[in-house]
């Protein structure tokens, strides 16, 4: 399942974030749990126990990477549709990276033949992004952007 894009936005240190991967949880868990504890758990004070879910195997996942490898962010699309647990490290904050990972995860609902997908999120929307869907007619929609406590 694996699928990897090159030259997505530039991070806080001006270096190019070079892969996107979309995977299942066994391919991508130690990245995905690691930015998502430092986010989280680390940041936000969520409690571990609570973060990692036995959803998670039956997700599909995105990581992004930065130049130096290093994970940025992250996010999950739930087997109903939902996509949850976007995260992004502060390094990479503002570049637009959780963006792209976002729409990765719309698209790989759209390969599995999803009519629809719904954003879930912990916080309040302070903006909004415009994301073009292609199903069942192409349409732009706006999708709320939630903060991350910095």
């Amino acid at each position: 399942m694996e699928h990897q894009q090159p030259d997505t936005p530039r991070n806080a240190n001006n270096a190019q974030a070079t892969v996107l991967r979309v995977d299942n949880w066994d391919a991508l868990k130690d990245h995905a749990a690691m930015v998502r504890h430092e986010v989280f758990v680390m940041e936000q004070q969520v409690p571990p126990e609570l973060e990692m879910d036995e959803m998670d195997v039956q997700c599909i996942h995105a990581v992004a990477y930065d130049a130096q490898q290093r994970p940025v962010a992250t996010g999950r699309l739930l087997p109903d549709g939902h996509i949850g647990r976007m995260a992004v490290r502060k390094i990479a904050r503002g570049t637009g990276i959780g963006g792209l990972v976002l729409q990765r995860l719309i698209e790989a609902a759209r390969v599995r033949g999803d009519a629809e997908v719904v954003l879930s999120a912990r916080f309040m929307p302070w903006g909004f992004m415009r994301v073009t869907v292609s199903w069942p007619k192409a349409k732009s929609i706006w999708m709320p952007v939630y903060p991350i406590a910095q």
